[in-house]
């Protein structure tokens, strides 16, 4: 007998997670395929992350340990993300976290009343979405403009949740899927909204430390931000480590109280002995952490490159982050499609390149008449990359 929940219709997936699926199948029926889809890396953790993991194993740390993570692993976040931002932090203003995506869920129910107004980017990582109406809240998209010289917040969008009475924000700059990042003057923008009309903000800042030059930007950096944002922080991106599930909330400290509740009531802990491992990554140098970001930077500009030289492609080259996101409405137009899964799917048949549309990072907007894709390059080496690209080319001229 099946009695599930009426919420449950309300929650959403990770549809990169079920292209991976796909692309198992496809690969598992013996065909190559060219792994654009999936956000991970095929890099190693850092040996002296590993080594640290190792050691407090064997050291017996495997037990509970307190709910809102090792002192020492707070106090060392508090001052890697405070120091980055020019924050003053201290081990109360942080909650670690299994991962990164709990803070979003938490957050919602910590602060987020039913039927509550949040915006949150669209495009933009579809567990936003997701967990906002899970909580029984209203989800009010915001997209962006592209322009020459980038894609850009669409503020009309933006104005209008606020007007619908938003009262909370979520903001990823370094943008999953667009790679969108906002200038000093559009940030500076956008916390002057919140401030105004006392929104709060959820700044996901997974892609912060990826930067591929110059100095990150964080919105909780601005005047009057500390106090009402919300660092969501993961260990998985400049640490290679999406498979340790490590991350953290860093924030007011009324805030983190109650999330350090919720996680007293969700998994008790954090892993003992992976906190000691993040404890090991955070005490690495930047040196220690740029060839990994170098290799990146090296697949960003080979695939762009590739990429553009594709007719109906255009591209725009990311400040940060692992993505890639193309529009590519003449592509479609000249192979004859006019619909973006219908040509993912033949791709992935017919050349093994698997990658991911818009529509799989939230519910396309009515407004939208371009089409676009996100191609990750953060699991796929140099080489694979170029075949890749090469067949996809190939096969567009075939059409």
């Amino acid at each position: 007998m099946s009695r599930v929940a009426s919420r449950m219709g309300r929650l959403g997936t990770e549809t990169a997670m079920a292209i991976s699926v796909e692309a198992g199948a496809h690969a598992a029926a013996g065909n190559r395929v060219f792994p654009f889809h999936l956000g991970d890396l095929n890099l190693p953790t850092p040996a002296p992350v590993r080594e640290a993991a190792s050691a407090a194993l064997e050291a017996g740390h495997t037990g509970y340990c307190p709910a809102a993570g090792i002192p020492a692993l707070r106090e060392a976040l508090a001052a890697d993300v405070g120091g980055a931002r020019g924050l003053d932090y201290g081990a109360a203003n942080v909650s670690v976290q299994p991962g990164g995506k709990p803070t979003i869920g938490k957050y919602i129910a910590a602060v987020m009343e039913r039927g509550d107004t949040v915006l949150y980017p669209n495009p933009g990582y579809p567990i936003y979405e997701s967990q906002i109406e899970f909580y029984g809240g209203v989800a009010y998209p915001y997209g962006y403009v592209d322009t020459d010289d980038g894609l850009r917040l669409d503020f009309d969008a933006i104005e209008a949740g606020i007007a619908a009475g938003a009262r909370h924000l979520f903001y990823n700059n370094y943008n999953n899927p667009t790679g969108a990042s906002s200038p000093v003057a559009e940030m500076e923008r956008l916390a002057q909204f919140a401030i105004e009309h006392d929104l709060l903000v959820v700044s996901d800042d997974a892609y912060f430390d990826m930067l591929f030059g110059g100095e990150p930007r964080s919105i909780a950096s601005l005047p009057g931000m500390r106090e009402r944002t919300l660092i969501l922080y993961t260990f998985s991106k400049k640490f290679a480590m999406t498979g340790w599930r490590l991350g953290g909330a860093i924030g007011p400290r009324w805030l983190v109280d109650e999330i350090n509740r919720l996680n007293v009531n969700a998994e008790s802990c954090t892993a003992h002995f992976v906190q000691h491992a993040g404890v090991a990554a955070l005490a690495l140098s930047r040196e220690a952490t740029a060839p990994l970001v170098a290799r990146l930077r090296a697949r960003r500009d080979r695939l762009a490159e590739l990429l553009n030289d594709i007719g109906g492609v255009a591209a725009h080259l990311p400040e940060a982050g692992f993505y890639l996101f193309p529009c590519v409405t003449g592509l479609l137009q000249r192979t004859g499609f006019d619909d973006v899964e219908a040509f993912r799917k033949a791709v992935l048949a017919e050349t093994g390149v698997s990658f991911c549309g818009r529509h799989h990072f939230g519910r396309p907007l009515a407004s939208e008449r371009e089409h676009y894709l996100r191609f990750a390059f953060s699991g796929i080496s140099l080489a694979d990359l170029e075949e890749g690209a090469a067949r996809l080319a190939e096969w567009a001229d075939s059409r």
